[in-house]
């Protein structure tokens, strides 16, 4: 039986409305201080990873007394992020979708390495998507049907230097076999103009990126 979906809560920016994400079946990772935003909020994770460097000894105890497994590795001899580590052991569980929570923040290194992470599951042929306050980033390969989650804009950002064949339905500036490049700020602030739409592209990687101010 495929594993539908694994939860990611890392120590970046968090918010209490990322909880009204778990749903029954989810198998839920904390990353780092993600583990302890998690505890604190009464969710017992069935996985607590990192070096967990950014918590105190009695903080990591509470962690560890309320998670169902505790992946812990030394904070200087390692060569994955937490969140990294989260990743990887949620791409070897072959679920159905990976969602990240608290990957992005003030250091933009992390969010960027974040974001790029999900092409990894994209040639395993997991989707993944990132969800903050702001923003709902997935990526695509191929076609995306994108749901109106209450974000205001779509943006289309080649992750690739280009991008071809793209082609929208459902939104307000359509495109029909479009080439969009690195550099070219075409694809900012698009919207739905139905419940959901659908992007197909040709070649390329794509990301999509639904926020709000």
């Amino acid at each position: 039986m495929t594993l539908q979906r694994v939860l990611i809560f890392a120590g970046g920016n968090t918010n209490t409305a990322y909880l009204e994400e778990i749903r029954p079946g989810d198998l839920i990772i904390g990353a780092d201080r993600g583990a302890l935003f998690l505890v604190e909020h009464g969710i017992h994770p069935h996985m607590a990873v990192g070096d967990f460097d950014s918590i105190n000894e009695e903080q990591f105890d509470q962690v560890k007394s309320a998670s169902g497994q505790l992946i812990s590795c030394d904070p200087v001899n390692k060569d994955l992020t937490d969140t990294e580590l989260a990743y990887v052991i949620a791409m070897d569980r072959q679920p159905a979708e990976i969602i990240m929570m608290g990957v992005t923040g003030t250091r933009m290194d992390h969010t960027l390495a974040n974001i790029q992470m999900m092409l990894r599951g994209l040639q395993h042929q997991i989707p993944s998507a990132i969800y903050d306050t702001h923003n709902y980033i997935t990526l695509t390969g191929s076609s995306s049907v994108i749901q109106e989650r209450g974000f205001t804009y779509v943006s289309l950002i080649p992750l690739t230097p280009e991008v071809t064949g793209i082609s929208l339905d459902g939104f307000m500036y359509p495109l029909d076999n479009a080439t969009l490049r690195m550099g070219q700020s075409l694809g900012i602030s698009n919207r739905l103009i139905q419940p959901e739409g659908t992007v197909r592209i040709e070649s390329g990687l794509l990301l999509i990126i639904q926020s709000r101010d």
